[in-house]
């Protein structure tokens, strides 16, 4: 089937929604279009000042954007399609493209418009289920990494605080030192199925989010199908109208009130526990673990870090693996890698990272009150040219970490019922 072409709708038909690192998304708000209503447009970012041998070449055929067939055929084998947004591939036009920069560019965050641009020499965009127009509120959270790593493959070093503190916590002291927001929200709370434990997670996000102006990532909130911030006091109000039974607009009272509604909402959803299982058990051997497998097993590569010179996989590379993953890889020996497993360890931590770096939207069901649907969005490839930024990092956050002054201990629900241990 012949996709869609963009120019079957004008510019001025798309607002602007919101944007990550690789791209930005916009809102169709045109008249009735089969194709189009109901439906948001995903376009990929270039970084300013990229050479003109670095761009793509407007006249040549490009592949789809990977991350429709990496849904179709990799993450819908792993998370049911009820989950999951619809993707299909949209023709895109450089004239149109650079019509709706000069249109919506003003709409961005200054920063980011330092920083990049959409990329007008794509000629194939993406078309997504709208999760956030049609409905009068919707809430999106980047949980993040929702589990502790066990002591098998940790450096004498680091076990005494990867085992006690989560990933984020960590990190968030690290940004803090190089001075971005901080924020007290802990994943694991949040994933831990524990009303309590989950309430702290969300009024954690929620003071994140009012104290930082809505700067900080890991909640936002969209109202009538536009980003709200918290200087925004009519989108506060409606906030607060929908969540607060006597529509009161105290910050409190609509700080408890949509904490307890949304705690609600996940303890009723299987997401959160399927996103910590997909992530720990991708994610074996921590970083350290398969930076020492990898050490072991390629003494001849080149010494460019982590998965240095490693081919990224193909799509039939990553269906296979997903088969591997569903039967014989719960077998291995984990404790003891298998060398020969290496491409597939590599791969399990890639897909891990997806999973740590997705958000979830979560919006009330038509015509009946109380009740929420939560879908799980952005889920990229992670290429393997990241792994060796990534054990960088991972070093850099620990050695903080260690001299920090306000460590944390993180609670991993899963390994306490495990282990038979009391929470403190």
């Amino acid at each position: 089937m012949t996709p869609t072409s963009i120019t079957e709708t004008k510019p001025e038909d798309w607002t602007y929604v919101s944007e990550g690192g690789a791209t930005i998304i916009f809102s169709y708000r045109g008249p009735h279009n089969v194709q189009f209503s109901s439906h948001v447009l995903r376009l990929r970012k270039v970084a300013h000042g990229l050479s003109d041998n670095m761009l793509l070449d407007t006249n040549t055929e490009q592949p789809d954007d990977p991350m429709i067939a990496f849904q179709e055929n990799i993450i819908s084998k792993l998370v049911p399609s009820e989950f999951l947004p619809s993707l299909v591939v949209v023709m895109l036009d450089e004239d149109w493209l650079r019509s709706l920069v000069v249109l919506r560019d003003g709409d961005r965050p200054a920063e980011r418009r330092q920083t990049d641009q959409i990329d007008v020499r794509r000629n194939k965009g993406v078309l997504a289920t709208d999760l956030i127009g049609g409905t009068p509120i919707a809430i999106e959270i980047k949980p993040k990494w929702g589990f502790l790593p066990t002591e098998r493959h940790l450096s004498p070093e680091t076990v005494a605080l990867k085992t006690v503190a989560c990933r984020f916590c960590m990190h968030t002291s690290f940004r803090m030192k190089q001075g971005d927001v901080g924020t007290t929200y802990c994943p694991l709370d949040l994933f831990s199925r524990d009303e309590t434990r989950i309430r702290k997670a969300i009024g954690a996000l929620w003071a994140g989010w009012y104290e930082s102006h809505g700067s900080l990532n890991n909640l936002r909130f969209f109202v009538e199908g536009r980003m709200a911030k918290p200087d925004d006091d009519r989108s506060v109000q409606l906030l607060a109208h929908f969540f607060t039974a006597d529509k009161s607009t105290d910050i409190q009272n609509f700080r408890e009130s949509f904490a307890s509604a949304l705690a609600q909402a996940l303890l009723d959803s299987p997401v959160l526990s399927l996103l910590s299982s997909l992530q720990r058990t991708l994610d074996i051997l921590d970083v350290e673990g398969l930076s020492k497998l990898y050490t072991q097993t390629s003494p001849g590569f080149p010494c460019d870090g982590l998965g240095s010179s490693v081919p990224d996989p193909s799509m039939e590379e990553w269906a296979d693996f997903v088969k591997i993953y569903q039967s014989e890889y719960h077998s291995w020996d984990h404790a003891v890698p298998d060398p020969g497993h290496l491409r597939h360890y590599l791969m399990a931590y890639l897909l891990s990272a997806t999973f740590k770096d997705c958000s979830v939207i979560i919006r009330p069901k038509p015509a009946q009150v109380g009740s929420f649907d939560v879908t799980i969005i952005d889920m990229d490839i992670k290429s393997m040219d990241r792994l060796g930024k990534w054990e960088k990092l991972d070093r850099k956050i620990v050695e903080h970490y260690k001299s920090s002054d306000s460590q944390r201990r993180c609670i991993d629900s899963q390994r306490v019922s495990q282990s038979g241990y009391t929470q403190l």
